[in-house]
């Protein structure tokens, strides 16, 4: 190393140590104190206890006692202060995770099943003992046995067939299955995102949060109050004017909307061809008719069975015995005391009140009869009518849309080619 290279580093070397020792002698002390600081708050509540027993016997008297305590107090205060805020401050940075899917709960409504824990399911591939037929018991040993697959449908795939149901493998039955973006993650996480923003659970359940707006989903089948929703409300509520073309986009979206509630109207009528209009309803928009009530999801059966209740109440009920049904009757001859009773106008009053709610009691008793015994007549019918279908369904085999038939392999589909023969 050169001689300029040597005298550079010595003159750094001293211009640095100077600078050091000025900057220590000046600020070393407070900056000693200001990173001691934290560690003599944290240790307080243990070195306090100790400073306040010894005080005395060193000789500095009562007052000194008096006046450390003080001083300290105000130390504990603060440390008590700062073990508060720290402490919410790592719950705000060790916190729960964010999951935009389940807003935290860790869990949701089953996606196979919808939440009703059941689910359609259909046989592949079952292997039957020599000599057995696919007949519902035969199908139900070799699933118990596990020799036959099952192929669960889930609730959005609807085959318009009629299909047994099990409990849903997914959620097992519960109709909640568990979030599978938190599924096999830590449900902690450290940041220190929500210590200046607000908690993503509270923000993302009232994004999520449907209002109760029935009454204003009832009230838009009137199209001049549909436009006030649509179109004034908006613009009073934002202060702005939408231009005419905006204004015919939202029209035209509305009178799409409305096809389906329009449809729905004439197929609850029941009037003959709502079959084909159900058909239309379902082809508008297949997910909201899966789980409308006014679609009928087996249509022979429907019919069947209104026709046999139209068939039922055309019979007369047999006269409702004396003691059947009891209502609770508001007036009885003890309402009236034995001074109203003198008095005949009163008397009169009685007879005719009582009389008239027995004749009202006695009309709605037989209506509940009458109810009630069409509701048993026709569940006895469609028993009778069913059964013999039931007998016959257990030594038969199960449909084809049940039991899913095997696939044949390319050598089983190959015709088997017969010898031949040459004879020499």
């Amino acid at each position: 190393m050169s001689r300029g290279t040597v005298k550079l580093l010595q003159t750094v070397k001293r211009y640095v140590d100077l600078h050091y020792r000025s900057f220590s002698r000046r600020y070393g002390q407070q900056i000693i104190d200001i990173l001691e600081f934290p560690v003599k708050v944290v240790l307080l509540p243990f070195t306090l206890p100790f400073d306040i027993a010894g005080s005395a016997p060193r000789g500095f008297g009562i007052p000194e006692f008096v006046s450390k305590l003080s001083y300290s107090a105000i130390f504990v205060i603060g440390t008590l202060g700062t073990y508060d805020i720290a402490f919410e401050m790592g719950k705000k940075v060790l916190s729960q995770r964010n999951c935009r899917t389940c807003c935290g709960w860790q869990a949701m409504q089953c996606t196979m099943c919808r939440g009703s824990g059941k689910v359609h399911y259909q046989v592949k591939n079952y292997e039957l003992r020599s000599g057995e037929k696919p007949t519902p018991e035969n199908i139900a040993d070799a699933i118990a046995e596990n020799r036959a697959e099952l192929v669960h449908l889930p609730s959005s795939l609807d085959l318009h067939v009629p299909l047994p149901l099990k409990d849903c493998p997914k959620c097992d039955g519960s109709g909640a299955m568990k979030c599978p973006e938190c599924e096999g993650k830590f449900p902690l996480r450290i940041s220190a995102d929500d210590i200046m923003e607000p908690p993503w659970k509270p923000l993302n359940i009232l994004r999520k949060m449907e209002y109760p707006y029935e009454h204003v989903a009832h009230s838009m089948k009137d199209p001049s109050i549909a436009a006030f929703w649509l179109i004034t409300f908006p613009q009073i509520v934002g202060g702005f004017e939408y231009d005419e073309d905006v204004k015919q986009k939202i029209w035209w979206e509305y009178k799409e909307s409305m096809r389906y509630d329009q449809l729905r109207d004439e197929v609850v009528k029941r009037k003959p061809g709502w079959e084909y209009l159900q058909q239309a309803l379902i082809s508008i928009d297949p997910d909201r008719a899966r789980d409308d009530p006014a679609v009928v999801k087996n249509i022979p059966l429907y019919k069947a069975k209104k026709s046999l209740e139209a068939e039922v109440m055309m019979l007369d009920a047999p006269p409702r015995p004396e003691n059947w049904g009891n209502l609770d009757l508001p007036l009885s001859a003890s309402s009236w005391s034995e001074e109203d009773l003198k008095d005949p106008k009163k008397l009169y009053e009685m007879t005719v009140l009582l009389n008239a709610q027995r004749e009202i009691a006695d009309q709605i008793l037989d209506a509940q009869w009458e109810r009630n015994w069409h509701d048993r007549k026709v569940n006895e019918m469609l028993k009778e009518r069913i059964e013999p279908y039931l007998q016959n369904i257990e030594n038969s085999t199960l449909p084809p849309h049940i039991t899913l038939q095997p696939e044949k392999t390319e050598s089983q589909k190959r015709p088997r080619q017969q010898r031949r023969w040459w004879i020499f």
